[in-house]
């Protein structure tokens, strides 16, 4: 084998998504050495935040405003503990960062991007709604901000300055670099030692070989875990999955490229940090599997507006408040607990072309292309967009027919369609449909989706008027099979706010420090027990500028 290659920093940033490149950028900025290393090709720059939607939460934006919207702080902590719901000894530091993050959402962040020329999509979106009380977990107001360019809008300014640092010789990029320790000297974190993996030319996403053509050593004086979560490694998160969620899924589909192993964790643990509310973890309800996969078991997530009829395997409808886009966990809870792997949308042509939008950059060309014309065409014109129709064209979890008999016939023909019960979906569908027929009603979903429509946004391009799904004039008739797609953990390397790794006794460990999922977004796990959304790539930008500023500081 080759020597050990080596190489010197101020300050050494593990994994390049978006909390390393803006961690990376401010040390930087404060005149410091950076080496930045990831285990992937160079293609894959900028990691998971790439594929997102770019969604970020704000409190009080012009945004928010401009629709009508009464947002305030009080109103978005309300929201965030209510839907958090810390109850431990470990959640002290995500507390918090709760806290401080909020700040940060209402005060600087928006105005920070806008500094960068990030810009935003004037309609505010309505994720996570809830359906509880005030003080349930939810949303009360839409907060949903879309980057203008999804993922990829926002990665660029970071990569850009990363890439300017690299011309000037400031910051060292090393790709196929995969640590396996951090080197500690008398209980100070001095860098960082592994393997050189064998060049790839691998396009993004792609999952790449593993095997070893060399070995480093990295000596800095500061070093900043970044490495993302557990998602693609169903193997973690089977072992993570907690049992107030039911038993784990046999079969799930993946919402992240298999780098996003989880392998960083062990590695920080055996210097010494200390690992919390690993059983925390965010996975979705509404996976459809990738007709067009990148990465193994590829899996893209609906974003569904509220009108779709969700049965469970059998064909029973979802309880109260578990409509679509409500309750993540809360439908995952309930879903797992019904003993089958897979549940199902009922909706019509008129529905999906209102109301399903697929999460991912490149699900979205018009957003992420900053096509205007193409935006116009894609949610105010007739017809699904591109996207989506190339899922009901080809996705193999999709059916399309013209009456209810054919529909449940080609739900039964997929795999687990054997549970339907026939006469169930239809008395669920019909009994639906006879309740529109008034401005007001007993079934609660109606009711939330005419108060949904009481919000100009979701009025404009998110919810379609209400209709009976059965009438032949709204069809046909569409059934989508959902599968459960892992995607982030909400536990992590525990951290002060200063973003330095915290030991078992609760010390910061010298010179180690950690941000993005692989501190839970901060603190070891900022959300609690459940999401806001808009909340994962924004806890990376503020945990990435968080552990970037106090390194650099440092050395």
């Amino acid at each position: 084998m080759p020597a050990t290659a080596t190489h010197t920093a101020d300050v050494l940033v593990i994994g390049w998504g978006l909390a390393g490149l803006v961690a990376a950028g401010e040390a930087v900025a404060a005149g410091k050495r950076v080496v930045v290393i990831d285990q992937e090709p160079r293609s894959n720059l900028g990691g998971q935040a790439w594929w997102s939607f770019g969604g970020l939460f704000f409190i009080d934006s012009p945004e928010q405003r401009r629709f009508g919207i009464t947002d305030s702080l009080e109103l978005a902590r309300q929201d965030w503990f209510g839907t958090a719901g810390f109850d431990r000894d470990e959640d002290a530091w995500p507390r918090r960062w709760a806290e401080a993050y909020l700040h940060f959402a209402h005060q600087e962040k928006r105005a920070w991007l806008r500094e960068k020329g990030v810009g935003f999509f004037p309609v505010v979106g309505w994720a996570e709604r809830g359906g509880y009380t005030a003080t349930g977990p939810g949303n009360s107001v839409p907060r949903f901000h879309i980057t203008w360019g999804t993922g990829p809008g926002l990665v660029a300014p970071f990569q850009a300055a990363l890439e300017q640092a690299e011309a000037d010789g400031r910051l060292t990029v090393l790709p196929r670099h995969r640590v396996t320790a951090l080197v500690d000297v008398d209980g100070v974190v001095t860098g960082a030692r592994g393997d050189v993996l064998a060049p790839s030319g691998a396009a993004r996403g792609v999952a790449t070989s593993r095997e070893t053509v060399g070995e480093f050593e990295i000596a800095a004086g500061a070093t900043i875990v970044s490495s993302g979560g557990i998602g693609g490694n169903h193997d973690l998160v089977r072992a993570n999955w907690p049992a107030r969620l039911g038993t784990a899924p046999e079969t799930m589909i993946t919402g992240v490229p298999a780098y996003v192993d989880g392998s960083m964790h062990a590695v920080t643990a055996a210097a010494g940090a200390r690992l919390i509310n690993g059983d925390r973890m965010w996975h979705y309800v509404e996976g459809i599997q990738n007709w067009n996969p990148v990465w193994p078991e590829h899996g893209i997530r609906i974003l569904p507006g509220p009108s779709s009829v969700w049965l469970d395997a059998t064909g029973a409808r979802l309880p109260v408040p578990l409509f679509p886009g409500f309750d993540t966990l809360g439908t995952l809870a309930h879903l797992r607990a019904t003993g089958h792997d897979h549940s199902w949308f009922v909706l019509s042509q008129r529905i999906i072309e209102k109301e399903f939008t697929l999460s991912g950059s490149e699900q979205n060309p018009d957003l992420t292309g900053k096509d205007v014309r193409l935006l116009a065409k894609t949610r105010l014109g007739k017809g699904a967009g591109g996207p989506v129709q190339a899922f009901m064209d080809q996705g193999a979890d999709f059916v399309v027919r013209d009456t209810l008999d054919e529909l449940i016939a080609g739900m039964q023909a997929l795999p687990g369609g054997d549970v339907l019960d026939p006469a169930q979906v239809r008395l669920e569908v019909e009994s639906r449909d006879r309740e529109v027929d008034n401005d007001f009603t007993k079934d609660a979903q109606i009711a939330m989706l005419r108060s949904a429509r009481a919000y100009r946004g979701d009025k404009l391009i998110r919810t379609a008027t209400p209709h009976r799904i059965l009438d032949p004039k709204n069809g046909p008739l569409i059934a989508v099979k959902l599968h459960v797609l892992t995607r982030k953990s909400l536990g992590g390397i525990e951290t002060d706010l200063s973003g330095r790794a915290l030991g078992a006794d609760g010390s910061p460990i010298p010179g180690l420090y950690a941000a993005g999922e692989a501190s839970g977004f901060g603190g070891g796990g900022v959300h609690g027990y459940r999401a806001l959304e808009g909340t994962f790539v924004g806890g990376c930008l503020f945990s990435g500028r968080i552990a970037g500023r106090a390194a650099a500081a440092a050395v």
